[in-house]
């Protein structure tokens, strides 16, 4: 009977020393578990810089199209915002942030 005991605890190591083992090699390889996490991390990180590369696109394209309609207001503001241009007469200041 003690043969009997002592063949099922060997078997009993040898498959939880093998199940470790499995647990091991899909969680920790080069394709396994911890892998795909950090892929997926990745991929929702992209996908919403994706999303507010888009939303910055639509701004973008929406004052290109104000301006290829010459809006003379859209055109003033965009020369004094970004150019730093004013009228005849005016002083520009420019005030740097820091």
């Amino acid at each position: 009977m003690k043969a009997k005991i002592s063949k099922q605890k060997i078997l009993l190591v040898i498959f939880f020393t093998i199940a470790f083992a499995g647990f091991a090699y899909l969680t920790f390889n080069e394709t396994g578990i911890m892998k795909y996490i950090k892929i997926k991390s990745e991929v929702d990180s992209l996908k919403a810089e994706v999303e507010k590369l888009e939303a910055e696109n639509k701004i973008i394209s929406a004052e290109n199209d104000s301006l290829l309609k010459k809006i003379p207001a859209k055109i003033e503001r965009v020369a004094r915002e970004k150019y730093s241009m004013g009228k005849k007469n005016e002083i520009v200041i420019k005030i740097e942030k820091q």
